[in-house]
């Protein structure tokens, strides 16, 4: 075996174990027999010898990953105060934690199966080689990669998902008495994302709504190099109505055993938020790379080496009269070799090798190869159907889905009683009850922290965000949470969810940027995730199908961008000419594909969502300066459906593309890109919103994308 660097807490161990001696009278039996005590102090062990070993394979280059848990193993006594069936999503200091809660449900090594993921092994039975995460499906450890308590909205949506989930008849993969634990540090306790999750788990206690959730902070006093206040954590939780407390010295594992399992009875009788707060030290720094004596004094690591549970652990087995410290320095090199065998044996594990294999849990992108059938030209309409505005299409088609799919449910700000801002929802709480059509509190982290968990529950939520703008305050539970689950975890997780939203501008009488946005960017490079973005009524029944299929067969995280300035337009081109109503059917439509209006053969118009609706009035106004467009409605911006631009582009040879969005990072980037990988060598231009926020008033008018502009830009593209 290779000669291992000096890891001051591996030597400080050793020289106090060595001299552990029984410290007089016999210790009183505690809370966990000898052999319960022998278990867990196995599982710090491992822990602590898989930190070792992973700084190891670091020095060596073989490993990629050094945070370690260190100074945190009194979690182990969270996992045996829990039942193996009790959902987890762990902080990333939950090594001993993990490793029990492994003990508990034989069938893996679970040592092993660590270190496959600090080497980033293509057979590491979680990620598959793509990230370090502690998870599993067989111990409900939900893999998480948070070190900012993003995970937290998730563990409230798991909590309250529980209870749901058998409200509504569909059986969740957990018993109906479990609880969600919830693991992170002191410093991601101070994250607005942790504050505003505890927030609505309280306020979900408070209105006598379920949810069993524990919530674990693991205070180890620093976050990274900057210290927490002492008595902080207890002074912003401690006292908080509606928030049972609990406090434990996370290095005596007895203590820590005894709180967390009278948390943990509380939780699961009440059915209400608990937080357990454990007082815990950091060992061996942040990570391997971290010099801690750049920011702390040789006191305060001596300090931290003296109250090293390990070291605690092995005092009172030895007051116990339950081993020796002979026994314990063996114990502890017997794991050393067990954890320093395995670490050698996947040092060379084979890695994923192409990128093809790094995104095989990611949807396979789109084919740019011309489709074999045309898409629609015209109207997908239920003949004979009553035409409908795009609201109202909107919410017949989610009515009949919450006929057809029990595990559906909508939710978000007023979508209940007053049934939405504009309408769109009116109705459907009457018709599918409180249990399946609700409000939420007024924050979007939340909303969609509950999609994210009722999603790992085998639930369909179909959440709401009043504003786009309002969304880009908690885009990371879209991006960091649901986009990166299947990545994470291989595939073995998903998280099939719709987030409906209401979006982009050109609001008569109501603006400012808070209500009209128009900033796309931060959702169209998210990998794998579904954009919809439908103009007319009978698209948006289709694409609204076509998202609950995706997510419900594929568990595809799914964006529905709903225009709010046509919501409730009916006319086309003039004053009652009902141009904008149709019958909506109800077949979905295909995932990326476009859709065309119109033949002409001088120029194609590639657009979307309100630009629809101006393209198609510009057209009319060109055709009569001799110029005949067709126009090519996106109406996906992910997949972009890159086959049926090609193939409407070539049919005239010169492409516009008009984008409501912004100059900079909007939509025509990519279409235009889309358009020079396939080959396209016609003539081709675009017309955009300047790169400007919504201004109040008719003031938006100067920078938004209009008809005129658009009918300008297709005679300058033409040279007429």
């Amino acid at each position: 075996m290779a000669a291992r660097d000096a890891e001051p807490a591996d030597v400080h161990f050793l020289e106090r174990a060595a001299s552990l001696r029984p410290s007089g009278a016999p210790r009183p039996p505690g809370p966990l027999t000898g052999e319960r005590l022998l278990e867990l102090f196995d599982a710090q062990l491992g822990s602590r010898h898989l930190d070792l070993a992973a700084r190891w394979l670091r020095a060596g280059g073989h490993g990629f990953y050094t945070i370690g848990s260190s100074g945190h193993e009194g979690n182990a006594a969270v996992a045996a105060a829990l039942r193996p069936d009790d959902p987890a999503l762990l902080h990333y200091r939950s090594g001993a934690f993990f490793l029990e809660r492994a003990r508990q449900v034989p069938g893996r090594d679970a040592l092993r199966d660590v270190l496959l993921g600090v080497v980033a092994a293509a057979e590491d039975p979680i990620s598959g080689g793509r990230h370090k995460v502690f998870g599993a499906d067989r111990l409900h450890v939900i893999p998480q990669t948070s070190t900012i308590a993003s995970h937290l909205p998730r563990a409230l949506g798991v909590a309250f998902a529980i209870g749901r989930a058998v409200r509504l008849g569909v059986e969740p993969p957990w018993p109906r008495d479990a609880l969600a634990v919830c693991g992170f540090g002191d410093a991601s306790a101070n994250h607005s994302t942790a504050t505003g999750a505890v927030n609505a788990a309280v306020n979900c206690g408070h209105q006598g709504v379920p949810m069993p959730l524990l919530l674990v902070c693991e205070d180890n006093g620093i976050g990274i190099s900057v210290r927490t206040p002492p008595g902080w954590v207890e002074a912003a939780y401690g006292s908080r109505p509606g928030l049972a407390y609990f406090h434990a010295d996370g290095g005596d594992l007895e203590e820590a055993y005894t709180a967390a399992r009278a948390a943990a009875a509380w939780v699961r009788e009440r059915r209400r938020p608990a937080f357990l707060h454990l007082r815990t030290v950091r060992l061996m720094g942040h990570a391997g790379s971290d010099v801690e004596s750049a920011y702390r004094t040789q006191a305060e690591l001596d300090a931290d080496l003296a109250a090293d549970p390990l070291l605690r652990t092995a005092r009172t087995l030895v007051d116990r009269g339950l081993a020796t410290a002979d026994d314990v320095v063996g114990r502890y090199e017997a794991k050393r070799a067990e954890v320093m065998a395995l670490a050698e044996e996947v040092a060379d594990a084979p890695r994923l090798t192409s990128a093809r294999e790094v995104m095989a849990p990611l949807p396979a992108p789109p084919s740019t190869d011309p489709p074999r059938d045309e898409p629609p030209s015209e109207q997908p309409s239920e003949p004979g159907g009553e035409r409908l505005t795009l609201a109202q299409a909107i919410n017949r088609t989610l009515a009949d889905l919450l006929d057809e799919r029990p595990e559906a449910l909508v939710f978000g700000e007023d979508v209940a009683r007053k049934g939405g801002v504009y309408g769109v929802t009116r109705g459907l709480l009457r018709r599918a009850g409180a249990a399946r059509v609700f409000d939420t509190i007024l924050d979007e982290q939340s909303i969609l922290g509950l999609a994210l968990g009722l999603a790992t529950a085998g639930l369909l939520p179909v959440s709401e965000i009043q504003y786009l703008a309002y969304l880009h305050n908690a885009a990371d539970q879209i991006r960091g949470e649901a986009a990166t689950l299947p990545f994470f975890s291989a595939g073995r997780y998903r998280n099939p969810m719709v987030v409906r939203i209401a979006a982009y501008a050109y609001q008569k009488g109501f603006g400012g940027h808070f209500h009209n946005d128009n900033a796309v960017a931060a959702l169209r490079d998210i990998p794998g995730l579904v954009i919809a973005s439908p103009a007319r009524p009978d698209d948006a029944a289709g694409m609204l199908r076509a998202c609950a299929d995706a997510a419900s067969a594929h568990g595809r995280v799914c964006v529905l961008l709903e225009p709010i300035a046509l919501y409730h337009v009916r006319d086309l081109h003039e004053d009652g000419d009902g141009g904008w109503l149709a019958a909506p059917g109800r077949d979905a439509v295909p995932l990326g594909r476009a859709r065309t209006h119109g033949g002409g053969g001088d120029l194609t118009i590639a657009t979307f969502a309100n630009g629809l609706r101006m393209s198609l009035r510009a057209a009319r106004r060109l055709e009569r300066r001799g110029v005949r467009c067709r126009v090519l409605d996106l109406r996906w911006l992910a997949p972009l459906p890159a086959a049926d631009l090609l193939r409407e582009a070539r049919a005239t040879g010169a492409v516009l593309v008009a984008d409501e969005t912004r100059r900079t990072g909007g939509v025509s980037e990519a279409v235009l890109a889309a358009l020079t990988d396939g080959g396209f060598t016609g003539r081709a231009a675009r017309v955009t919103s300047e790169d400007s926020f919504v201004p109040l008033g008719d003031a938006a008018r100067h920078v938004l994308l209009s008809e005129r502009a658009i009918e300008e830009a297709a005679l300058a593209l033409l040279d007429r």
